[in-house]
């Protein structure tokens, strides 16, 4: 089973709610199974697992009747290491400062005894002061546009996906970025929403868009070397960095646009934007990615 298929008896959208349910097995330790799949673990889901577990121990000291998805403001995180699917994962939290206007944790994950996953999150109760932001990108709706995966399909030769299963939907604005390899402009605009409704619960949607903001980052830095086929290169993320400006709800249309301003010693470096459709700005990402030259066969 691949790594984005669910069971029969699970839509996308329900694995990925499963998958994000978390197992108290003390007060600051935690267990996720990250289910079935093949390759590497999608380092989204650790990063979203992640939070639900840093989130987890904020709940719990009662700070009041706001839910700690409301509190979490921003989160700094390093892939350790590749993880992997069917193995389950423990998830370490330091208290390290509970303050009354800020609160930090650090979460490292546990696979295998390893640790594959490292992160700082910081939150805050909100408060009145200055507010700006610059406006969102004109584009045209994600009506009618390609679904991303159809398209990456077709630019590779490989038939055209008659099912989706991943619980992300990307549609692309720009559909002549996969038609060849040639380097071009390393900015992008895709529309995302999950592949089904999500329960009505505000810590689910945080983790959610936590999820989906590890995707369609490494393509934008591809784009300003070799195009976006992609046949000659592998990638993984390096870093990730998220922070929110708003409460997170993820029950429609978001815009996420992508920069990536430079790329060297097979790093490339990319700042997103995630907006709602009337144009607020619900987060910001910053993530570096590894981009080696895929190794020829018998060189």
């Amino acid at each position: 089973m691949s790594s984005t298929e669910t069971p029969d008896a699970l839509t996308p959208i329900d694995d990925l709610c499963k998958r994000l349910e978390i197992e108290a097995l003390d007060r600051d330790l935690f267990l996720a199974d990250p289910g079935s799949g093949e390759g590497r673990l999608f380092g989204g889901l650790v990063a979203a697992q992640s939070v639900m577990a840093a989130m987890a121990t904020v709940n719990a000291d009662e700070r009041g009747e706001v839910p700690a998805s409301s509190l979490l403001h921003s989160l700094h995180a390093y892939f350790l290491r590749p993880g992997h699917y069917g193995v389950p994962i423990r998830f370490v939290v330091d208290r390290i400062r509970d303050g009354r206007s800020f609160t930090t944790r650090r979460v490292v994950a546990h696979q295998a005894g390893e640790a594959i996953f490292n992160m700082a999150a910081s939150f805050c109760r909100p408060e009145d002061g200055m507010s700006h932001q610059r406006a969102m990108p004109e584009v045209e709706s994600p009506e009618g546009k390609p679904e991303w995966l159809t398209l990456r399909h077709r630019s590779l030769g490989l038939p055209e996906p008659q099912e989706f299963d991943n619980p992300i939907e990307v549609r692309v604005l720009d559909e002549t970025e996969f038609e060849d390899d040639s380097p071009r402009d390393p900015v992008r605009s895709v529309w995302i929403r999950t592949r089904g409704k999500l329960p009505d619960d505000p810590d689910l949607h945080t983790a959610a868009l936590v999820y989906a903001s590890d995707r369609t980052l490494l393509g934008t830095a591809i784009k300003g070397a070799q195009g976006m086929p992609g046949r000659d290169f592998m990638g993984a993320s390096l870093d990730h960095s998220v922070w929110l400006h708003h409460p997170i709800r993820f029950d429609d249309w978001l815009l996420y646009s992508s920069v990536s301003p430079i790329a060297h010693n097979a790093r490339g470096l990319i700042f997103g934007s995630l907006y709602t459709a009337d144009g607020v700005q619900l987060a910001s990402v910053a993530q570096e990615a590894l981009i080696r030259n895929r190794r020829k066969e018998n060189a």
